[in-house]
């Protein structure tokens, strides 16, 4: 059985990493998106134990797909759920440069591979910081998230994040 580990801060998760999800469920037997705490991206939206809930509901169609949430290291947290390796996505080839080094360092602290899926599709212009931005600023991400983050968001923040 292959298992892969999709680690992010998912600060909020978005139609892109639902895009991922469902490109790596079609290929591999299971995955476990694993939420973590990004400290140099300040203040999230969302905690972490909400941002785990609302990804947890925006999958739960998907059979194989687990999603739990770290404080250590990626490559330990693959270590211990038993990952054949981790996956990222790559939205433009900017994001390339720095996701390679942390595959590299990933791999030569652990030994894990790390496989880069690319998005193919609109969704590619989204990006959370982005999202960070416009709802704090008031503005409309209803279309740019699963349902289950636009409500959360709407709570969190009633007159920002969903028009």
């Amino acid at each position: 059985m292959t298992k892969v580990l999709y680690p992010g801060s998912f600060d909020p998760f978005h139609h892109g990493h639902l895009e991922l999800v469902e490109t790596v469920a079609r290929l591999f037997e299971e995955v476990v998106v694993a939420v973590w705490h990004d400290p140099a991206k300040g203040e999230p939206l969302l905690s972490l134990e909400e941002r785990t809930a609302v990804i947890e509901e925006s999958l739960v169609a998907f059979d194989n797909v687990s999603v739990t949430h770290f404080a250590n290291l990626v490559v330990d947290l693959a270590r211990t759920v038993g990952a054949d390796m981790i996956i990222r996505g790559l939205r433009a080839p900017s994001d390339f440069e720095s996701e390679m080094a942390q595959a590299q360092m990933n791999r030569a602290i652990s030994g894990v591979h790390t496989l880069f899926v690319p998005s193919a599709s609109a969704n590619s212009y989204i990006a959370s910081k982005y999202i960070r931005e416009i709802v704090r600023l008031g503005g409309d991400v209803g279309s740019m998230v699963p349902d289950a983050v636009a409500k959360r968001l709407h709570e969190r923040y009633p007159d920002r994040g969903r028009g």
